[in-house]
């Protein structure tokens, strides 16, 4: 009986492929079924959002991506890995916690987890690390980023007026709001950069892995592609203001603000990979890694078939470890709703029902009850609106990125300056979110905002939105109550503004919150 050779042709190998990359194939449709409303969720935001329309390419791209791999992927020999339900376990607790509190990036970053978590079990360990970098460039099919627009948006206009000020322009600024002699401008939401720095950030990481060969060059290029579009952004935003400013006010104003911004945007990025193109490694073979099992020359056919039971059933175990959670999930979703009666505040420290004094209203949506007031007291007026939450779902959550002070480019009203303040409420510091807004009519009006979540003021937003999930999962009582109080101020007197504010909130803080007691139960 004669040796068998020490290489073979790759029709072995990869006949013994074809099974357990279909398992794998048909688990991961299977999870995207049964995590339906969560991909869809993702498919919603790539069809509205030019920012993040790059996500119907990046299956595809990741897809190709393996397959330019094909040949040293079809030397590992698949092994199921069960390790990899702790994986598949955490991110669909994750993924529960999230859809419990309508954190929607979360839970799709949490079934994304569990597509490369199913990988993991079915095909092993060897696998998901020869296969890495195309399984985690899947993460970037989550349209995540929209928390980042106002600090960029700051950024930006910091960037903006401070070169302006260097030109020699003098420049007037109230928040995102500034002035210079030819003319009136804002850093509104689409000069914020997000959609260049998702752009760079996407395709610069995308080049690094298809250019270079050491991770040390691939993360550094990665980095500076997240940080040069913040500059570009902002380079790009001083430059559209010197041109309407040299031109009268004639150019970049108009289609052209938007054609200058991605023509430089373009230059910048050309500029970014022909610099990284100097230290490029793509003709070097791809470094393997320390340790990969891999398949023997030849694998017999009764092995392939023994293998495959064990493959069905890692499998079926990783389809119930994963539906055990949206089921879950719709149970507690068809619970009733408690019962709710009409918001109720008695006033309470000398302050009285007055009339109304602003036109602003601010922009709360889907909550179950809402309250809106004006008080007096020794001249002074308070506007209060409560916004009441019984249960968070979605379109009816406490937070919720449509839930702001105003609307981008209201005709009426601006916010000219947003941020989170301590200030002392019935002897006790305490955060507050506040912001000035500025009327067309010239009235402006300083404005306190917090969330009272199982009877406690809680400002941060992340914060409030795990403390409702827990309580959501837990089947306790997942209600909160926005709170908002407003005062006119005249010019800068902001200090006697936020005095009656305070004085308003240490009167009738103990009335608004036995507004929360009365809901009967979970």
């Amino acid at each position: 009986m004669s040796a068998l050779p020490d290489t073979l042709p790759m029709t072995a190998p990869r006949n013994g492929w074809w099974f357990p990359a279909g398992v794998t194939i048909g688990v991961v449709l299977l999870l995207t079924g049964i995590f339906w409303p969560t991909f869809l969720s993702m498919e919603e935001v790539w069809a509205r959002s030019e920012t993040f329309a790059h996500g119907y390419l990046i299956v595809p791209i990741s897809v190709w991506l393996i397959w330019r791999k094909r040949e040293e992927l079809a030397q590992i020999q698949p092994r199921p890995d069960l390790r990899g339900l702790f994986l598949l376990a955490a991110a669909g607790a994750g993924w529960l916690l999230a859809d419990a509190g309508s954190v929607s990036v979360v839970a799709q970053y949490a079934f994304v987890a569990m597509l490369i978590a199913a990988v993991w079990i079915l095909l092993g360990e060897a696998f998901v690390r020869a296969a890495f970098f195309p399984l985690m460039f899947l993460f970037f099919a989550v349209p995540m980023g929209e928390f980042l627009i106002h600090p960029l948006m700051d950024v930006t206009a910091n960037f903006t007026v401070a070169m302006l000020q260097a030109t020699g322009i003098p420049v007037y600024r109230e928040g995102t709001f500034f002035s210079i002699p030819s003319g009136n401008w804002s850093v509104v939401e689409g000069c914020s950069g997000l959609r260049y720095l998702i752009a760079s950030v996407t395709l610069g990481t995308l080049y690094a892995y298809l250019t270079y060969r050491s991770w040390k060059r691939r993360l550094l290029f990665s980095v500076v592609a997240m940080i040069v579009p913040v500059f570009a952004n902002s380079g790009r935003a001083y430059m559209i203001v010197m041109i309407a400013h040299l031109s009268d006010m004639k150019l970049a104003l108009g289609i052209d603000h938007y054609i200058y911004g991605w023509v430089f945007f373009g230059i910048v990025m050309l500029l970014l990979f022909w610099i990284g193109s100097f230290w490029r490694e793509d003709d070097q073979p791809e470094p393997g890694p320390s340790q990969r099992t891999t398949t023997p020359a030849f694998v017999a056919a009764d092995a392939r078939a023994a293998a495959r039971p064990v493959i069905l059933r890692a499998a079926v175990v990783a389809l119930a470890v994963a539906g055990l959670w949206p089921a879950y999930a719709h149970w507690i979703e068809s619970r009733p709703l408690p019962e709710m009666p009409v918001l109720q505040v008695e006033a309470a420290g000398g302050w009285q029902p007055g009339v109304a004094f602003t036109t602003w209203v601010p922009h709360w949506i889907g909550a179950d009850r809402q309250l809106r007031r004006s008080y007096a007291q020794a001249g002074h007026d308070v506007l209060l609106e409560l916004n009441y939450y019984v249960t968070q779902r979605q379109g009816a959550e406490l937070i919720n990125s449509q839930n702001y002070m105003i609307k981008q480019k209201d005709p009426a009203w601006s916010n000219v300056g947003e941020t989170t303040v301590t200030v002392q409420i019935g002897g006790t510091m305490r955060q507050v979110r506040q912001a000035k807004m500025r009327g067309s009519n010239g009235q402006r009006l300083l404005v306190w905002q917090w969330n009272l979540i199982d009877q406690h003021p809680v400002v941060n937003d992340y914060f409030a939105k795990l403390i409702m999930a827990l309580d959501r999962v837990r089947l306790a009582r997942d209600d909160g109550l926005s709170v908002l109080i407003a005062t006119p101020y005249q010019n800068a007197d902001l200090k006697t503004a936020a005095a009656t504010l305070a004085r308003f909130a240490t009167d009738m803080e103990p009335a608004i919150a036995r507004t929360l007691d009365q809901v009967d139960g979970p």
